[in-house]
């Protein structure tokens, strides 16, 4: 479980967080909605450690994130897969070696071969099998989302944190990205935590919602809740997203 308790972060002037309170259960797929620019990445990287509140803090199992020595923050570190909104694959690696970062860099190294077997494994799971040698720049935007997604997998997480998992996708692979978050999360019994603006994308993937408004999560439900909830706030929000 991640308890996230009287979250608060500034960049200079800007208050983005003002008391973030949220609890994210085991095995449960999150989904952390909101206006463009109301701190939804911000908040997500706060989860994985990459970014440190002013105040409050984010417990993992009971442990504070914030209070970690850099070691062990290190190893909570690789129980979270993390895509990131672009993709944020290197131009200049292969699909392989993209996949494979993080179990390259680790203190405790496999052999070479046991490492290119895992990297096959996850890409088979994403429906990518034998591109490995391929470049980003011959992959087509949804299939970098896969690779990226591969990557996030290939350590094993217990969490996978998707920051904007659907954006600059045609409808059609946004249903195939939703329809591979959701299956996922079932073979492999992981707790999703979904940051996107993309109403359809929630109603495919999300089983609980937490809006976030004014730097702080102002409502927290079902997607069948939110969708009827009579709240000018969220009505506002539902319709602005055209959905």
């Amino acid at each position: 479980m991640i308890e996230i308790v009287n979250l608060h972060k500034s960049f200079g002037s800007n208050k983005v967080l003002r008391g973030i309170n949220l609890i994210i259960n085991e095995g449960e797929s999150l989904a952390i909605i909101g206006r463009s620019g109301c701190g939804k990445s911000v908040l997500l990287k706060h989860i994985v450690g990459l970014l440190f509140p002013d105040e409050g803090e984010i417990r993992f199992h009971g442990k504070s994130i914030t209070q970690m020595e850099r070691k062990v923050l290190y190893e909570v570190r690789r129980k979270f897969g993390f895509l990131f909104q672009g993709a944020a694959l290197f131009d200049s690696m292969t699909v392989e070696e993209n996949v494979s970062l993080a179990l390259i860099e680790s203190e405790n190294r496999l052999p070479q071969d046991e490492i290119n077997g895992i990297v096959a494994e996850k890409l088979e799971l994403v429906g990518l099998p034998g591109i490995q040698n391929l470049k980003p720049s011959e992959l087509s935007g949804g299939m970098k989302k896969r690779v990226a997604l591969a990557r996030a997998l290939v350590t094993n997480p217990e969490y996978i944190l998707y920051d904007e998992p659907t954006t600059g996708l045609d409808p059609v692979m946004s249903d195939a990205i939703d329809d591979l978050i959701k299956s996922l999360n079932e073979k492999l019994n992981v707790t999703s935590i979904i940051v996107t603006h993309d109403m359809f994308s929630v109603k495919n993937t999300a089983d609980k919602i937490a809006m976030m408004h004014e730097g702080e999560i102002y409502y927290t439900g079902t997607p069948a809740q939110i969708m009827q909830s009579s709240d000018p706030v969220i009505k506002n929000f539902i319709q602005r997203t055209g959905f």
